[in-house]
């Protein structure tokens, strides 16, 4: 008869990390050339739901998938239309490198957005909003970029609870 072994105790819960972020959205095209072309994450293998979408990857080798994006089916409201806005979730914060570049590929593209410097820390900041109206964190470590330190003055920086999204005038992107 074949020795049995104890059981090993169940695992500890613990968070281990964020997975994905899940975007819906009503213009699958110009999110994904957003989160692609202007933040320059890879569109990926994703699965056939029976819905469009797409899953976006963090550009290096084995990268994860880290934001995918719903369109149709499942981001619709019964009236047919993809909500906007982040509503209880304020942000989605990426950690990024080339701060400068990212204020060149917003003004390229006709971008609004916001700058800061978080208090007491080395970090940089820049706000942006997808064409859904998800507002975006970019985070920098500031002692490894180069150029000058994000612009703190009124109608630049950032403030907190305030947003600066029209989707009226929010730039075609494809």
């Amino acid at each position: 008869m074949p020795e049995t072994l104890p059981a090993e105790p169940p695992a500890e819960p613990m968070v281990a990390g964020l997975f994905h972020v899940a975007v819906k959205t009503n213009d699958l095209d110009a999110t994904v050339a957003f989160y692609t072309r202007i933040l320059g994450l890879r569109n990926g293998f994703r699965p056939d739901f029976g819905y469009p979408g797409a899953w976006l990857y963090v550009p290096v080798a084995g990268g994860p998938a880290i934001l995918h994006i719903y369109a149709g089916g499942p981001a619709l409201l019964p009236d047919g239309i993809a909500p906007s806005g982040t509503a209880a979730i304020d942000h989605v914060s990426l950690a990024c490198r080339g701060f400068q570049g990212y204020v060149a590929r917003f003004r390229a593209a006709g971008l609004d957005w916001r700058e800061f410097l978080v208090p007491g820390t080395t970090l940089w900041q820049l706000f942006v909003y997808d064409p859904s109206g998800v507002q975006c964190e970019l985070t920098f470590e500031g002692a490894g970029e180069s150029g000058p330190p994000p612009d703190m003055s009124p109608g630049r920086a950032y403030v907190a609870g305030s947003s600066f999204f029209d989707p009226a005038t929010y730039p075609k992107l494809r």
